[in-house]
C-alpha cells in the first residue's frame, strides 16, 4: 500500500477527495501526513476529523525558509511517504524535498498547461487570464513538480468548455468539478502502474 504525503494550504477540497478515495478503498493507499504553511488551514481541520497526523509551519524549529525545507523532507521521510501531493499549496517546494522526491511530487492546476501556468498564476487568476484571452476551452492538469512553477511532466488533463458568458468564478466551478477526479483517477494509475513516475 502507497503512503501519501498531502501539502496544503487552504480548504484542502482536493486534499479530501484523495482522503476519502483512500479510506473508500479505490485507492489502495494511505494519507500518512498533512503538512500545511498555514496553522489556521481548514485542511488541517479535516484531516484531524479523520484521524491523519498533521503538522503546520508554526511547529517547525526554526522559521528560516531552508530550514523549513530540510524539515518538511525529514517528517515527509520519517512517514515513510512514496508519493507526495500538492493540494492548494501556496509555496514553492524546496530543493531538498524536490531531490529526495524528484518524480513523485504532483500537483494539481486549473488550467490546460502549458497555458495559463506560471508565478502567480493560481485559483481566480488562471480563471481570469483564460476568459481574458478569449480561450474557448480551458480544464485541469495533473503534473510533477520541478523547481519551477508550473512547468514538470504532464501527466494528465481534462477539459472544460469556456463559454460566451463565463465568469471567472463559474470557469472555477466548472474546473473543481472535473479537477478531484482527474487528480484521485491519476494517482490509482500511478499507483497502479499504468502511469510510470
Amino acid at each position: 500500500m502507497k503512503k501519501i504525503g498531502i501539502l496544503v494550504s487552504g480548504k484542502g477540497s482536493n486534499m479530501t477527495a484523495i482522503i476519502d478515495a483512500c479510506h473508500s478503498g479505490y485507492l489502495l493507499a494511505e494519507v500518512k501526513i498533512v503538512i500545511s504553511s498555514n496553522p489556521s488551514a481548514k485542511a488541517l481541520e479535516i484531516a484531524n476529523e479523520k484521524n491523519i497526523k498533521t503538522i503546520h509551519f508554526n511547529s517547525f524549529p526554526s522559521q528560516n525558509i531552508n530550514e523549513i525545507d530540510v524539515s518538511i523532507c525529514k517528517v515527509l521521510h520519517d512517514n515513510k511517504v512514496d508519493i507526495v501531493l500538492l493540494a492548494g499549496f501556496m509555496k514553492k517546494v524546496g530543493p531538498v524535498v524536490l531531490e529526495k522526491f524528484e518524480g513523485r511530487i504532483l500537483n494539481v492546476h486549473p488550467s490546460l498547461l502549458p497555458k495559463h501556468g506560471g508565478k502567480g498564476l493560481y485559483g481566480m487568476n488562471v480563471h481570469r487570464e483564460v476568459i481574458s484571452a478569449g480561450d474557448k476551452e480551458s480544464g485541469a492538469t495533473i503534473h510533477l513538480v520541478n523547481n519551477e512553477y508550473d512547468e514538470g511532466a504532464i501527466l494528465a488533463q481534462k477539459s472544460v468548455i469556456v463559454g460566451s458568458k463565463e465568469t471567472a468564478e463559474s470557469l472555477a466551478s466548472k474546473v473543481l468539478e472535473i479537477e478531484h477526479r482527474l487528480y484521485v483517477d491519476t494517482v490509482k494509475k500511478i499507483i497502479e502502474g499504468s502511469i510510470s513516475i
